[in-house]
């Protein structure tokens, strides 16, 4: 319902989007396990992903390109301890390991269907934030692994077959690879990655950010007690011609400020690409 009304007031303004697609995340999906000690079952911090109730912060896609359904993947099922590499936190018991997703949120392919019939997939992901726990780092080290799963699956290390190109990954890795909290060898290795390309989208915001190492320009989100941070991804095949990117994010004074800040601490990241 939440996704068809976004999709319609979207339509006078000439941005249509009539190809929608959403499955169950893990937020709010229930373990059956106490898995934040509370000593009560079925809270938030009880489910695969934080959530008080069954869907709650979930995903969608809205595409202008029919999706095809039958060829998407979901690897959202997948289990935390069984990605290489995995940094599982020590305290973490065999009955958690057992049942615990990696995906906080969801991690899809999703094949958009080209109008020559070709297919363009997205590799759709939100991971948590790296954040909210204790010295055990459990939200860091799977915010680290949330991105680390599409290492290992362009590298054929999983049981998976990697995703033909060409591709896109996107979506909110929830880490900044230069600033704020978290474990970022896992985001900085996805932006390197030889099979991908980081456009480095800017915004026009003109903002500064003096006790910050990376480019403000690259922001995409604005955190009231951190400052602007680069968390949210468009990171095309190598085999993608790019031919324009951006954040929307434009200065303050603007018409569009604030409907923008209304709408989500998170500016929307935009890139062009040509399909070979």
């Amino acid at each position: 319902m939440a996704l068809s009304l976004l999709a319609d007031r979207l339509v006078p303004l000439g941005r249509g989007y009539p190809h929608r697609f959403a499955l169950r995340p893990n937020t709010g999906r229930q373990t059956g396990l106490d898995l934040d000690g509370d000593g009560r079952l079925g809270g938030p911090g009880d489910a695969q992903g934080w959530g008080q109730f069954s869907g709650q912060a979930g995903m969608a896609v809205l595409s202008r390109l029919p999706v095809d359904t039958a060829a998407v993947r979901d690897f959202s099922g997948f289990l935390w301890a069984d990605l290489p590499g995995a940094l599982l936190p020590e305290a973490m018991g065999d009955e958690a390991r057992r049942v615990q997703r990696l995906s906080t949120t969801a991690h899809w392919e999703v094949p958009l269907v080209l109008p020559d019939g070709g297919r363009l997939r997205l590799l759709a992901y939100h991971a948590t934030p790296p954040v909210f726990d204790g010295p055990e780092d459990r939200n860091g080290r799977r915010n680290h692994d949330e991105s680390a799963f599409w290492l290992r699956l362009l590298g054929s290390e999983l049981d998976e077959t990697p995703p033909q190109p060409p591709f896109v990954v996107i979506g909110d890795g929830n880490l900044d690879p230069a600033d704020g909290d978290g474990r970022r060898d896992g985001i900085r290795a996805l932006l390197g990655h030889p099979a991908l390309q980081d456009p480095a989208p800017k915004g026009t915001s003109g903002r500064s950010e003096p006790g910050q190492k990376g480019d403000p320009a690259q922001d995409t989100a604005l955190y009231p007690d951190i400052g602007g941070l680069r968390v949210d991804l468009v990171l095309p095949s190598a085999d993608l011609k790019v031919t324009a990117s951006g954040v929307l994010w434009p200065p303050e004074g603007d018409p569009l400020i604030p409907d923008l800040t209304a709408a989500s601490r998170h500016f929307p990241v935009w890139v062009e690409v040509e399909v070979p």
